[in-house]
């Protein structure tokens, strides 16, 4: 009787906010029955105490009899729809997640810790009253404090009190006077924390397309009403108006009723992105990245989720974010590893941007000067559409690159200098032309390695498998990868010996001696170091802008996307960085990496130049980058890739163990491919455990497997049975990458 009282009720199947990867049946009391929805947030009764969960799905019955009811509602309105959650399964199943991370991940922590929380404001209007002109008159001789404040209400329309009282230059009492004359009225309001507020943009005209991007225009615009093809990749040269391709299918959406999102790469191009769309949409722009407050990021994703704002701009997570009525996914700089996401679920935005397309029934944009190998394939393959710009806007000559061999450099001046005499000459004629130069070295801090020469000691970190960068601002070492610091010694600390050297180069090193080679250059550097501050990359981007910088040295932050008419030299320090990475992906890196730090020269009237220094000239990599022969080398990279069986003709999975004890790390790597190979298909290839090339980090040890299979199904999931099966010590952790990335 009680199975069958409970079969007539309404279940809801909720995900609880642990990770448990289960779904719980819940009863729905009949004062909820109306409200409770598909994607609601609930407050459930689990265990002996209250937590919170989703609704992921309803059912007329459930196997269980015993069920609890829910708590109550935590937000009237669903914070996720059908399609989102839909979006979150996936997720968890290609990525070999949780369905509890999917949708940590789908909704920002600053909306489930708080929920619809608004700053608090009391604002103030002029009442009717306060319109009659006489009376105003009769006021201003008396009370002239008064007067003020109702000038600027009449004027400005409702205000925040705090700001009235700035503006009129008066104190609150005086404001609390008018109230008591009727003459003002005081409510209690919300207020916005817009990261947007301090700029002021000046709108913009769409600009007269050439032939190719009115075609490529219009293929996106066949594809927003058809979806047909549903994904293109924009294949266009740097600086041929991808992103005014960008801004004219986005009006050709609106105009339709539709939203749009565009994702770029770093939080460095943000503030030029952000500033030429809102030149041209205005208000109707929200920005969702990590550099804003939790309260910033809370009222922008609520005023995309009120449909206030209909197009959304970010990095990789804006791309969750809930605009109605999708019409198109734009992912500018597709080809950049910044997309694939670092902690569970190790998404790539790219990847889920082409996933929620297909779902929402809306079009994707990709757009790079050199595109992923990936999507060059899925062109090859039919899967994406294709554009192509083949020159820049106003047919403006594309940079010359020159290669400069620093074996040669070495022999010719006796020992390798930082700058070669070529690089050096060319900064120091663009200085005297009033002209800017950039200056790109992937490595950040002053020396890469504080070695003693009578014993060969190297400073490393006790915590990782990895040296000490020495850092000339605060005079420390640093590890890079668990942000240990230490002292510089005075002594070897092997041999006492007082003769410590710094060796090799970062960004500071860089800054010290252009500033000696050029004293009367402005020189600013932009690195992790210097724009850890929230508005560092709006400064330093604002003042290259307005030519109050002569030289602009920095890390890859600086490498793309950036437009700056007045540079008309780009300097690579030392190319071959990317080169010696032990990843198969590294001449693909190299190569896309040059590119785009040569797309910054040349983009005004003034033609550009590279230089590359490298100790590797005839790499195949450097070479096709100095003749921009973007198919030639995709082509060379793809039969080499096919050989090898690596991606994009088979899908890489990479499990990365780690513990504080290395032999437990190992002895739990073996135990999870015993019992994972069962499972596997012959397709499957299974490798490892092996240590990571990084074998400890922040005192843990690092093992890894690595499986490639045509089919990811045929991996993630057993995988999936298997660390659920798997019984491993509690210090042992575990990370599935699928279609990773890295290897490090």
């Amino acid at each position: 009787m009680i199975l069958s009282v409970h079969c007539m009720q309404k279940i809801a199947k909720v995900v609880v906010e642990i990770a448990l990867d289960r779904e719980f049946d819940y009863r729905i009391p009949e004062a909820l029955a109306a409200q409770v929805r598909i994607g609601s947030r609930v407050r459930i009764p689990f265990g002996h105490s209250m937590t919170r969960g989703y609704v992921v799905g309803l059912a007329d019955h459930s196997d269980r009899h015993d069920l609890k009811a829910l708590d109550s509602l935590v937000s009237p309105k669903p914070l996720l729809d059908e399609t989102m959650l839909k979006l979150a399964r996936w997720i968890g199943d290609y990525y070999a997640a949780t369905i509890e991370q999917a949708i940590r991940t789908v909704l920002p922590c600053a909306v489930r810790r708080h929920g619809a929380r608004f700053r608090e404001q009391r604002d103030v209007c002029a009442t009717e009253l306060a319109r009659d002109a006489a009376l105003l008159e009769k006021l201003r001789p008396k009370n002239p404090g008064q007067a003020s404040a109702l000038d600027h209400l009449l004027s400005h329309g409702t205000m925040a009190v705090p700001e009235l009282v700035a503006a009129a230059g008066v104190s609150a009492s005086v404001i609390k006077s008018l109230e008591k004359k009727k003459l003002v009225l005081i409510s209690l309001g919300t207020r916005r924390r817009d990261p947007l507020a301090a700029q002021i943009i000046l709108p913009t005209q769409p600009l007269t397309l050439f032939p190719e991007q009115a075609e490529a225009l219009a293929m996106v615009k066949q594809s927003i009403d058809t979806l047909k093809p549903s994904a293109i990749l924009l294949h266009g040269v740097t600086g041929s108006g991808k992103t005014e391709v960008y801004l004219q299918a986005i009006r050709y959406v609106l105009d339709k009723g539709q939203g749009a999102i565009v994702l770029v790469p770093e939080i460095s191009l943000t503030p030029q992105t952000v500033e030429r769309f809102r030149g041209r949409f205005g208000d109707a722009i929200a920005v969702l990245h990590s550099h804003l407050s939790d309260g910033e990021r809370h009222d922008e994703w609520y005023r995309i989720y009120e449909s206030k704002a209909r197009i959304v701009i970010g990095a990789r997570s804006a791309l969750f974010a809930p605009v109605e009525k999708l019409g198109l996914i734009v992912v500018d700089e597709e080809h950049e590893p910044s997309y694939k996401q670092a902690d569970v679920p190790r998404y790539h935005a790219r990847d889920v941007a082409v996933m929620r397309g297909q779902m929402e029934g809306c079009a994707v944009l990709l757009g790079s000067a050199s595109p992923a190998l990936e999507s060059f394939y899925n062109v090859r393959r039919g899967k994406y559409g294709l554009a192509v710009l083949t020159h820049r806007v106003d047919h403006r000559q594309m940079p010359v690159m020159r290669i400069i061999d620093m074996r040669v450099e070495a022999e010719r001046e006796g020992h390798v200098n930082i700058l070669s005499r070529e690089l050096a000459e060319a900064i120091k004629s663009r200085l005297d032309r009033a002209e800017q130069t950039m200056l790109f070295l992937n490595r950040r801090g002053f020396a890469t390695t504080v070695i003693c020469p009578a014993c060969g000691f190297v400073a490393t970190c006790d915590q990782c498998s990895i040296k000490l960068t020495y850092h000339k601002n605060g005079e420390n070492l640093r590890c890079h990868m668990c942000g240990r610091t230490a002292k510089v010694p005075a002594r070897c600390p092997a041999c006492g010996d007082r003769t410590i050297k710094f060796t090799g180069i970062g960004t500071q090193r860089i800054e010290a001696i252009v500033k000696t080679f050029f004293p009367k250059a402005r020189v600013q550097r932009m690195d992790a170091d210097t724009t850890s501050r929230k508005l560092a990359f709006h400064e330093i981007l604002g003042a290259f802008k307005a030519r109050k910088i002569d030289i602009l040295i920095g890390t890859q932050m600086i490498a793309k996307g950036l437009h700056f008419p007045g540079v008309t030299l780009v300097g690579v320090i030392y190319a071959d960085l990317s080169l010696h990475m032990p990843d198969f992906r590294s001449a693909e890196r190299t190569f896309q990496l040059l590119l785009q730090v040569a797309g910054r020269a040349g983009r005004g009237d003034v033609p550009g130049e590279v230089i590359v220094q490298t100790f590797n000239p005839m790499h195949p990599a450097i070479q096709a980058a100095r003749r921009l022969d973007y198919q030639g080398f995709m082509d060379q990279e793809l039969e080499s890739r096919r050989e090898l069986v690596y991606p994009p003709f088979s899908h890489l999975v990479c499990v990365t163990l780690e513990g504080p004890s290395e032999e437990t790390v190992a002895m739990t790597g073996r135990m999870m491919v015993k019992q994972l190979q069962p499972k596997l298909t012959p397709a499957v290839k299974l490798a490892g455990p092996i240590p990571a090339p990084f074998s400890r980090i922040k005192g843990q040890f690092r093992y890894q497997v690595i499986l490639r299979s045509p089919s990811v199904k045929a991996m993630s999931r057993p995988l999936k049975e298997t660390l659920c099966e798997l019984k491993r010590p509690a210090k042992v952790r575990l990370a599935v990458d699928v279609d990773a990335l890295s290897m490090m």
